[in-house]
């Protein structure tokens, strides 16, 4: 039996590709946050920040996200890609993460936008929430706050925390307020166990690597991500509602772009690219 910590078995499986730098802690605040901390104070990209409990865990528009302890694979991966990729990076880590459950359990995942690993409904209920990511993006290393903002060239390369949570073994006891909304990986599997966290993370950070080095390659990289998300995605053809805060905006959604933006073709016939706003999966009609 390996006594080595989770953090050593990374590590060693890791060696070879550009996240090999796993530090794995048992408690901080936040990994997105340590991990843009570091970046601030000069660490290369490919640090990869995993934590068994954070305190001040964070998803999307603010809210805070609480896990059971040792129950989830929180990390962060620090990043450095080129401005003109910079938005693929969340689609690289969910398409890794799919890959990474269905090699492990013979089970796929799909990939509601725009950032959540589901497990699709029967029919009868919603998809339930398997992971959720979080992008947070520096600004320009050469811009200064007392200039203000200035958009990036394409070449400028940018700070990208990406953080993500997937639930891993949570057993029979899921909070009854979760219950219809969310599963983790031994729901999947069970009788057998569910994988490691260790070999979960090796396993998704493998793709993860070869993903984001086609990234870096060229417009080819990015084609195959789209694609990859295409062929995975929950919500692509599905009827959706997007709240946009001010209004909501109904739909069917059709496509994603290279930046990651959905395409919704309108009740009226039209189609708007929609860059951020939560999704609601709805019936056909």
């Amino acid at each position: 039996m390996d006594d080595r910590s989770a953090g050593d078995i990374a590590r060693s499986a890791l060696v070879g590709t550009r996240f090999g730098d796993v530090r794995w802690v048992a408690e901080t605040g936040s990994t997105n946050a340590d991990a843009l901390e570091l970046a601030r104070q000069g660490e290369a990209e490919g640090v990869v920040l995993v934590a068994d409990h954070q305190t001040a865990g964070r998803g999307r528009l603010g809210r805070t996200w609480q896990a059971p302890v040792g129950g989830s694979l929180l990390c962060t991966i620090l990043l450095r890609p080129p401005a003109a990729v910079a938005a693929s990076t969340t689609m690289a880590v969910a398409v890794a993460a799919a890959e990474a459950v269905e090699d492990l359990t013979g089970r796929a995942p799909r990939l509601k936008w725009p950032n959540d690993l589901v497990w699709p409904g029967d029919g009868s209920g919603p998809d339930r929430k398997l992971a959720g990511i979080l992008a947070e993006v520096d600004w320009p290393a050469a811009s200064q706050i007392s200039s203000g903002w200035r958009e990036p060239n394409p070449a400028d390369r940018l700070v990208v925390a990406v953080g993500i949570g997937i639930n891993v073994a949570w057993g029979v006891d899921v909070p009854s307020d979760l219950a219809d909304i969310a599963v983790a990986v031994d729901h999947l599997t069970d009788p057998a166990p569910a994988p490691s966290r260790a070999d979960l993370l090796v396993t998704m950070l493998t793709h993860l690597d070869r993903r984001y080095a086609a990234l870096l390659a060229g417009p080819d990289g990015v084609g195959e991500l789209q694609g990859a998300w295409r062929e995975r995605s929950a919500t692509l053809g599905r009827r959706v509602r997007i709240d946009l805060g001010a209004d909501d905006l109904v739909g069917t959604a059709v496509d994603i772009t290279a930046e990651g933006h959905l395409v919704v073709e309108t009740l009226e016939g039209d189609r708007r690219t929609i860059a951020v706003g939560d999704v609601v999966h709805l019936r056909p009609l």
